[in-house]
Formats: C-alpha cells, sequence, structure tokens
C-alpha cells in the first residue's frame, strides 16, 4: 500500500512480506527509496493497508497474516506523561471501554468453558466418532541465493508440534532469527 504514515506530506511504500516482515519506505529523494522503519511478525503477511482506524488524529498500518490475525500498528504514543505531581487519571470514555472489554473477555471465557464442556461430553458418548481435522498447509522452499541455502517455510492455522526433515543426503539445518523450533539430529537406518 502507498500512505503517509510518517506524515510528512509524501507517501510512504508500505511493504508486507512473507516472511513476516513489515517494511515503511520514503522517498526523499529520486534515487532509491530509504528504508525508515520495520517489524516482524511471526508469520506471513497476506495484506497491509495504511489509514485512520482506531483513533481519530493518529494514522495506522493494518496487517492481515495468514492465518487471519490482524495486527496493527499506531502513531499513538504508548505512553503519556504527567507534570509533577500529577496523578494519571482516566477519562469516562477510557473507564467504560476497559470495563466493556473486561465484560466481554468475561462472557468469551464462560462461552469457551461451555463449548469445551460440550465437547467433552460429546467424546465420551458411545456414538462419538473422533477424526483428525482438515486444515491447509502453506509451505514454500525457496533458494537465497546470497548464502547459497534453502529456506523451508511452513505454516499452519494450528499449532505446530513437530515436522520431520527426512533426507537421502547430508543436511546442514542453519538457525535463524524468527526460527522458535527446537531442532535435534538423528541418524536414519538406510533400510
Amino acid at each position: 500500500d502507498s500512505f503517509d504514515i510518517l506524515g510528512d506530506g509524501v507517501k510512504e511504500l508500505l511493504v508486507g512480506r512473507d516472511d513476516g516482515m513489515i517494511e515503511i519506505y520514503n522517498f526523499e529523494s529520486a534515487d532509491d527509496p530509504v528504508l525508515r522503519h520495520d517489524y516482524a511478525l511471526s508469520e506471513s503477511i497476506s495484506s497491509i493497508q495504511g489509514g485512520c482506524v482506531g483513533k481519530d488524529g493518529y494514522d495506522e498500518i493494518l496487517a492481515a497474516t495468514y492465518s487471519g490475525w490482524l495486527t496493527g500498528l499506531t502513531t499513538e504514543p504508548v505512553h503519556r506523561e504527567g507534570g509533577s505531581g500529577e496523578e494519571l487519571k482516566l477519562s469516562q470514555e477510557m473507564q467504560n471501554k476497559i470495563s466493556s472489554l473486561r465484560n466481554e473477555l468475561e462472557q468469551l471465557q464462560i462461552k469457551v468453558f461451555q463449548e469445551r464442556e460440550k465437547y467433552q461430553q460429546s467424546s465420551h458418548s458411545s456414538t462419538a466418532v473422533s477424526s483428525v481435522p482438515a486444515f491447509s498447509v502453506n509451505d514454500k522452499f525457496t533458494l537465497n541465493r546470497d548464502d547459497a541455502s534453502y529456506s523451508l517455510i511452513l505454516e499452519v492455522q494450528t499449532a505446530i508440534d513437530n515436522v520431520l526433515v527426512q533426507s537421502d543426503v547430508p543436511l546442514d539445518l542453519l538457525d535463524v532469527d524468527k526460527n522458535s523450533a527446537v531442532v535435534s539430529f538423528s541418524s536414519c537406518d538406510s533400510e
């Protein structure tokens, strides 16, 4: 997307990448765009958009990820400073919003508990049938020409407990910053 997120009167280029990077490029000169900011997410980005969403006067970047999460980056300051001796007081609007969110969270917790109980009861019945749920896998195996390595990227909309990689030739597995896996090696019987 292109959007003036920096507020300088010139639109910046907003880039969402498959590897989870959000990048903001500025066109300060006529030559090449300059990377001004970047932010890393844990999964690939399927869509990105700039605009004013949450609060008037503060521009934001919204990114949709592969599994359906929406992530927002805002220009609104996170911390507000009070003067010396002043107590930070929440406005009535903010207190109402916090109360509403707490009530919504409690209702969602109750609903999850009820659905969990319903599932437990149905799974113990004599007519229950268990099956593995179907899910799609977003996989990529791409060559990185800079260091002559391949990147294997696996994404699913559920937790990945184990991934088994088996090869007929010896492999060197390289660790990367975004990797959250614990790698273990074992030799395989040729038969």
